[in-house]
């Protein structure tokens, strides 16, 4: 392959956003819950020392949950269709598509589908790098 086209490849890359993927060992511990998905868009590092951004659609059907739990950085939401419930720091928030939602690290939290339709967010994380995305609270 010729350095153009290699050149080219990644330049594609890079315009697309595409970042790598988040370590094997760490989605291997990111089970799912049923009727959820998660699709991992891009990963990077930021100017700020051992911080990274880290960005995915989240996708529920009709009466779907995500359980309590946390993240080691922040969390900023923006509801792409349907309808979500969030609970955070116990509090019950209602979002509809073109809804945002901030999480403060660490904070807990909770994600519903209360429509009946599929629903899916935009999640962007500010993360303390190395550590597990999500840590599940009882």
């Amino acid at each position: 392959m010729s350095i153009g086209l290699v050149a080219a490849a990644a330049a594609a890359l890079m315009i697309a956003g595409s970042a790598s993927p988040l370590p094997a060992e760490i989605k291997a511990a990111q089970a799912r819950p049923a009727g959820t998905t998660r699709t991992d868009l891009q990963r990077h590092d930021l100017s700020i020392s051992g911080r990274e951004v880290f960005q995915a659609r989240v996708d529920f059907a009709p009466g779907a949950s995500f359980p309590r739990h946390t993240h080691p950085g922040e969390e900023i939401i923006y509801v792409l269709e349907g309808t979500l419930e969030y609970e955070v720091a116990g509090k019950p928030v209602t979002l509809k598509a073109g809804d945002v939602l901030f999480v403060p690290t660490g904070t807990v939290h909770a994600a519903r589908n209360v429509g009946d339709t599929p629903a899916a967010e935009l999640a962007t994380y500010v993360l303390e790098k190395g550590k597990p995305l999500t840590e599940l609270v009882k």
